[in-house]
């Protein structure tokens, strides 16, 4: 994206207004990169790109960033390389080990902090206010299912939807590990509420997440996750739809009845009134 000619009422980024506008579309294609090939160590990883694009509208450089979700660490690289503060929180030390081998070599590494803990614990003890917060919850506990899908074991990267992978942790605080849909609910709502207590006066937080089915049901997590955080005071500001067309089609439920294959994530964006 291009930065020059800010409009001098901008206090939310540092685009130009042509690409502020095309930010705000409805849908975005979501965009490969090189960067992405170790992300895969990580069953649900997101692509930095995306996240690249997300933290240039809603944030400045030399702001703050949040990811209470941190994974294998795309959060961080996509504030390397935007010219941004992030913490990055994770309870699996073998992710932790990732993200930082993803950025270690960087420039802003210094910048950088990865806390191997539960977000629940440690968001409260973050040494600044958060300017965005934007990261992707472990979706209920949907990878303790057998699943399959395609990985090219030569190169150890997937191509396709996750293959033969392990749960994120055996932690009973993980949110991956909760035994009912409304624990999961619950316990989200406990870290985003500790989130809102650390974001900044009219700061964003995006979650990124899609629909997913809870014992054979397809639910409208997005519209529990809406309800939820209006429920803790965040204004629901719209959705993005990042479209992942590199997916590949199963045949669910043919021949006998329709079942979705999930295409797309919701971004779903939201503002700390």
């Amino acid at each position: 994206m291009s930065e020059y000619k800010v409009d001098k009422r901008n206090k939310l980024n540092n685009l130009n207004g042509k690409d502020w506008i095309k930010s705000t579309k409805s849908y975005w294609l979501s965009e490969k990169s090189k960067e992405d090939k170790i992300s895969f160590k990580h069953p649900a990883p997101f692509l930095v790109k995306d996240i690249e694009k997300l933290i240039s509208f809603f944030s400045k450089k030399n702001q703050i960033i949040l990811d209470p979700f941190n994974g294998v660490g795309t959060t961080l690289l996509a504030c390397c390389n935007t010219n941004r503060k992030g913490y990055g929180i994770d309870l699996n030390k073998e992710y932790c080990k990732v993200a930082k081998s993803r950025i270690v070599d960087l420039k802003n590494y210094k910048n950088q902090k990865i806390i191997c803990g539960d977000s629940l614990k440690t968001i409260s003890k973050l040494e600044k206010k958060i300017d965005y917060c934007v990261t992707s919850p472990p979706y209920h506990n949907i990878l303790q299912n057998k699943g399959a899908g395609i990985r090219d074991l030569k190169k150890n990267y997937r191509k396709g939807a996750r293959t033969g992978v392990e749960f994120y942790s055996n932690k009973r605080n993980d949110l991956g590990n909760q035994k009912s849909y409304d624990q999961f609910l619950f316990l989200f709502e406990k870290i985003m509420q500790e989130v809102k207590k650390k974001l900044k006066e009219k700061a964003y937080t995006s979650i990124i997440i899609s629909d997913f089915t809870v014992d054979k049901k397809e639910r409208n997590v997005q519209g529990d996750i809406v309800t939820m955080m209006e429920k803790i005071g965040f204004k629901f500001v719209g959705t993005i739809i990042l479209l992942q067309e590199s997916k590949p089609l199963y045949p669910f439920g043919y021949p006998y009845s329709f079942v979705i294959n999930h295409h797309h994530q919701n971004i779903i964006n939201f503002r700390n009134d």
